[in-house]
């Protein structure tokens, strides 16, 4: 059999477990909105994350993207969903033999002194495994899993079958921009080559910026699926939070993740789009280690004023100012009514930044509040007409919401706009424009830079 038939019949497998997968869900959703069938909801959720976490791929983060939707999903299902990066279980060693001899060669064990039979972490696209370089060196190998590129596009399909099912009983939300946004990141992630650049970009911007760790990527050790960077030692938020009980340290931590993200943003207009506690650890000085650079969106200078614009605009209770910044996001068509929706949810998304005090990320200090705002919100926009977000949006959104959770669970009371004041103080635009463009060169984005600009 050769490669092309090979590869189709791996295609057609996994389409097929894909759409049982996903049909069934649909399914058992449907049936209990509209036919009132009821369902043991915990136990069909539990096998339904046990059936994508053994199909491996990007599935997996659509299931993630799909558990922040509100009313997307009930409850039981998005708490589910959202655990499956961090228990994918891993590829055994005859399958990392194979996959280690295609990327460096039938003697690849000979360019290091000892490589870990068993993987230390499995997520969608791939697994990562401790190694030790001939010069002492500790270093982990992420190895992407066979075929992913099939498994991007059965798993794409799916997504927009999904969307499409999702958008007949609910027009709050048009997801066709959010659809083009996912497939076009998912594609970056495939490329390893594309993360080591990322890497560089991200090792430039967080120079001397305290808290932030960003491994070294191994070019003679890598190729497009194979990413073999510096060992970081940490513990997963989890264990952190689990040990540590000291307020203070917990505020650091908090403190750190802010600036790792957001300084990168809004000095290079530059986002890490995933924050899922997988993607990071915890070093012992409370530092953060950044371990994934597959989601990393550049944003148009614009749309980066238009964050702060929006801050500017709900501090000084300027409508006008409002508006404008919806519109340099990409959002269109929106009336007053629509505008003033959207403020609601802007407005809590951002009191912490408008209050000068140390406070938690959210005053209830859990998520029950915001979900039932969001709930709120949804059916306003549902009744308007819907709205659709700007592509730009969607990965913008999900590391704000992402950062809040991991917030809220270190109960941090952090002074964040103060924090968020020093970074924006000297903002200019054209400034960030010039640094964007000197970054991306350095760390070899050129074409990266440009296709995002011009988006």
């Amino acid at each position: 059999m050769n490669d092309d038939t090979s590869g189709l019949g791996d295609r057609m497998r996994r389409y097929a477990k894909v759409t049982g997968t996903m049909g069934n869900l649909a399914l058992k959703v449907a049936g209990e909105r509209y036919l009132g069938i009821k369902i043991d909801r915990d136990e069909h959720a539990r096998h339904l994350r046990e059936a994508l976490g053994g199909l491996k791929g990007p599935l997996m983060k659509v299931a993630q993207i799909l558990a922040t939707i509100p009313e997307a999903l009930p409850r039981e299902y998005a708490e589910e969903l959202a655990n499956l990066q961090t228990d994918a279980p891993s590829m055994g060693w005859l399958f990392v033999r194979r996959r280690m001899a295609s990327e460096l060669g039938a003697e690849w064990q000979s360019h290091f002194a000892d490589f870990d039979k068993t993987a230390s972490a499995a997520a969608s696209l791939g697994q990562v495994h401790r190694a030790t370089s001939h010069e002492g060196a500790v270093l982990a190998c992420k190895l992407q899993y066979p075929d992913m590129a099939s498994a991007v596009d059965a798993d794409l399909r799916q997504l927009k079958r999904i969307f499409a099912l999702y958008e007949r009983y609910d027009k709050a939300i048009s997801t066709a921009e959010i659809h083009s946004e996912l497939a076009a990141r998912l594609a970056e992630e495939l490329d390893y080559g594309r993360e080591a650049a990322n890497m560089r970009l991200y090792r430039y911007m967080l120079d001397g910026v305290a808290g932030a760790h960003v491994p070294r990527a191994y070019d003679d050790l890598s190729t497009k699926r194979l990413l073999t960077m510096d060992w970081v030692d940490g513990v997963r938020l989890k264990a952190f939070i689990d040990a540590c009980h000291d307020q203070t340290t917990r505020n650091q931590v908090a403190e750190n993740m802010f600036r790792a993200w957001y300084i990168p943003f809004y000095y290079y207009g530059v986002i890490h789009g995933d924050p899922h506690p997988g993607n990071y650890t915890i070093a012992p000085d409370s530092s953060v280690n950044l371990l994934d650079y597959g989601c990393i969106r550049l944003f148009r200078p614009q749309f980066v004023d238009g964050v702060i614009a929006l801050y500017q605009a709900l501090r000084d209770n300027d409508e006008d100012q409002a508006v404008g910044a919806y519109e340099s996001w990409g959002f269109k068509g929106l009336d007053r009514e629509a505008v003033n929706v959207l403020n609601v949810w802007a407005r809590f998304v951002y009191t912490p930044l408008l209050e000068d005090r140390a406070r938690p990320i959210q005053e209830m200090r859990g998520g029950a509040e915001g979900r039932k705002l969001a709930m709120q919100i949804h059916g306003e926009l549902k009744r308007l007409g819907g709205v659709t977000p700007p592509r730009e949006f969607v990965l913008m959104d999900r590391a704000a919401l992402g950062l809040g959770s991991v917030f809220m669970h270190l109960q941090a009371e952090v002074n964040w706009h103060r924090l968020f004041e020093g970074m924006i103080e000297a903002f200019d635009v054209k400034a960030l424009q010039k640094r964007q463009i000197e970054a991306a060169k350095l760390a070899g984005l050129p074409e990266h830079l440009a296709q995002h600009n011009e988006a």
